[in-house]
């Protein structure tokens, strides 16, 4: 029996893919899991063992190693990052995990590794910088509603970032504010609400006045909730891609009309 891990397994077009694939050519690469308790506890392969469930297989290929907690940490957030089209939000709580791993890691043993090792270390195993790094994490200090807009493309990383510095209870505000007023912040807005955070000045009132100000390069513009949009659309899509392939269909419908009226 496998002990319960808190990974989740998001399910979403690459999962119907997965499985696809596994139907057809098995699993290729074995799981791996670790002893644990009186059973095992998986540390990578977590969809691949679900895509299995899926198909109704019973059994699954699996190499068991011995390793402790914070080994078993990195090498599921090091197997995790590996997919493509990682959430921002999913990049920015496996890096943190891996930091928090690494530095117990480092604490445990006669080198102890600095913080800025560790990011300068997870950023080239990623190939990023260690700046960006910690931009990533620093996304975990968002309230959930804002961290999935930023999911979603609707806030846009670098404004993300600096929302990520105002207190819970602005997040709160501003979210709201967002769902009344159907805008979003700048990055220039972004960072005169973190200064004015800093400095205990962000009042709701306040919040409101910077986010309905009219940008410099503000032009008229067609919204449609991403709700309305979402059924339609694999559930890994962004903003931005549904915005793509609606453009696409509406360059398709319009050749047709053409060539309809020649």
């Amino acid at each position: 029996p496998f002990a319960k891990h808190p990974y989740r397994v998001q399910e979403d077009a690459a999962m119907d893919e997965l499985v696809e694939s596994i139907r057809v050519h098995g699993i290729l690469s074995p799981l791996l899991a670790r002893p644990k308790g009186e059973g095992y506890e998986l540390v990578s392969g977590h969809r691949r063992r679900l895509a299995a469930q899926k198909l109704g297989l019973p059994t699954v290929p699996v190499l068991v190693r011995e390793m402790t907690d914070d080994e078993a940490v990195i090498l599921m957030v090091d197997s995790n990052l590996q997919r493509e089209n990682l959430l921002p939000s999913e990049k920015a709580f496996a890096y943190k995990m891996k930091l928090e791993a690494m530095k117990h890691q480092g604490k445990s043993t006669s080198v102890q590794l600095a913080p800025k090792l560790t990011t300068e270390q997870i950023g080239y195993e990623a190939g990023i910088s260690k700046d960006v790094v910690k931009r990533y994490i620093r996304l975990t200090n968002l309230v959930p509603p804002l961290l999935q807009m930023v999911d979603d493309g609707r806030i846009a990383f670098s404004p993300a970032v600096e929302l990520s510095y105002l207190t819970r209870d602005e997040q709160a505000e501003l979210w709201d504010l967002i769902g009344r007023e159907d805008a979003t912040p700048s990055l220039s807005q972004a960072l005169r609400m973190k200064q004015l955070s800093r400095e205990a000045k962000l009042t709701p009132e306040v919040l409101y006045a910077i986010l309905t100000e009219e940008k410099p390069n503000q032009k008229e513009q067609i919204r449609i909730k991403t709700e309305s949009l979402r059924k339609y659309f694999p559930r890994n899509y962004s903003a931005q891609q549904m915005e793509r392939e609606i453009i696409k269909l509406l360059e398709a419908r319009y050749r047709a009309k053409d060539r309809g009226e020649r």
